[in-house]
């Protein structure tokens, strides 16, 4: 496998950090080197947070560049736009269609933008649906990362086994049934 690289890009509390483990986990269980690393500023207070993942035979470094990933994970479509310019024209971006205000437009100080999703799907293959129901339905609303990393395993490929063992090694443990649950919905999407 050459270096497949990941993005996961959200709002403090979504659950992106959980999500780079499982990818991280997907990544060892499958024999890869990974590498992971987390940028991330006022996260506890909702704000942006984004995460590398790369994987391959061998990762030196965790950083994707300006148009390198083919992979993005977006649990609110304004990070997803802020971050569109690091992946690949030939890239995948699974959207959560969750808004989430972010301060300055909870201050009055600017707009939450218009047509993010058709700026996106102008740009990139981009899949759009809304996680936060689908984990309600599995459950827990608190699993909507796992509801975005089984649409990502689907569209990836690879061995579903390895992605829920995974799942169920990183996940606490009294929550395995509904995040294997919540995998499922995201993984039939």
């Amino acid at each position: 496998m050459n270096t497949l690289s990941i993005l996961i890009v959200g709002v403090g509390g979504q659950g992106t950090l959980l999500s780079s483990r499982i990818l991280g986990k997907y990544a060892q269980l499958s024999g890869y080197d990974v590498k992971v690393s987390e940028v991330h500023g006022m996260a506890q207070r909702g704000g942006s947070v984004i995460t590398y993942v790369r994987m391959g035979d061998k990762i030196a470094s965790p950083i994707i560049e300006e148009g390198e990933a083919e992979y993005m994970l977006a649990f609110e479509k304004l990070e997803a736009l802020r971050y569109i310019q690091l992946m690949k024209k030939s890239g995948k971006i699974i959207v959560n269609g969750q808004k989430i205000d972010p301060m300055p437009v909870i201050t009055g100080t600017a707009d939450y933008p218009n047509g993010i999703i058709d700026r996106l799907k102008n740009k990139i293959e981009t899949f759009v649906f809304d996680a936060m129901s689908e984990a309600k339905e599995a459950g827990n609303i608190k699993a909507v990362n796992t509801v975005m990393i089984g649409k990502l395993a689907n569209i990836m490929a690879g061995s579903k086994d390895i992605w829920l063992e995974a799942v169920r090694a990183c996940v606490p443990p009294k929550t395995v049934d509904v995040n294997i649950l919540a995998f499922e919905r995201g993984y039939k999407l």
